[in-house]
């Protein structure tokens, strides 16, 4: 199971689909060059992963230098997404 408190950002603790990048690294572009920004595909894939091994309610948040898991931190997002019918991404 993937550790989404372990690295500087939580979506480092998958492999980045688009550019093959191990977990822990950050994705590179096509060029080379360290990308500005992790890619989408692995920031789905992330949250696609977080939310099968801790659940749709739970949501992991910035609590000084570290990453803390929250069981219960999406139930009023969740709510709201199912009211509104918009999804929002859990690492935008």
């Amino acid at each position: 199971m993937p550790d989404f408190t372990a690295h500087k950002h939580p979506v480092l603790a998958v492999r980045c689909p688009e550019c093959g990048k191990a977990p822990g690294v950050w994705c590179r572009r096509p060029s080379g060059d360290r990308a500005s920004d992790l890619h989408k595909a692995r920031r789905i894939a992330a949250d696609c992963l977080f939310v099968a091994h801790h659940g749709e309610d739970a949501s992991i948040e910035r609590v000084g230098k570290d990453w803390v898991i929250d069981p219960t931190g999406r139930v009023e997002r969740n709510r709201l997404e199912r009211a509104t019918g918009v999804q929002l991404e859990l690492f935008p």
